[in-house]
């Protein structure tokens, strides 16, 4: 990434996905392959946390700096989660001169939400 370089979501993953509900309808098995990709990102303890720091953070977006100090893990620990979160398009990722600044990608987080969501009237 050079500096101030944004990667953001493609259009062809889970942000592609009908908005529906796994108790509306059936979902497609590219579908499943795509959320399946992004519910094992949120899986593990360290992505988890990561995930909740960010989006809890001073102005909803956090330094790798700040990330790594708050765990007993190593930097490269640290980054290799961080990659998953972004390969499972959880988090948007910015470079700022040396640092990498995290934020939330809400789409992708709303759309996890949605497909859970069991609608009044509609038996699980």
């Amino acid at each position: 990434m050079s500096n101030h370089e944004r990667v953001e979501p493609t259009q062809q993953s889970i942000l592609a996905g009908c908005g529906s509900s796994l108790a509306r309808e059936p979902i497609s098995p590219q579908q499943a392959v795509e959320l399946a990709r992004a519910f094992k990102a949120l899986a593990d303890p360290v992505r988890l946390r990561l995930v909740s720091l960010i989006a809890s953070h001073e102005g909803g977006e956090a330094c790798v700096c700040d990330l790594t100090a708050r765990f007993d893990l190593s930097g490269p620990t640290i980054s290799h989660h961080l990659k998953i979160l972004r390969e499972a398009e959880l988090i948007i990722g910015e470079r700022r001169g040396t640092w990498v600044y995290y934020r939330i990608n809400p789409v992708a987080l709303a759309r996890l939400s949605d497909v859970l969501a069991i609608e009044p009237g509609v038996r699980p």
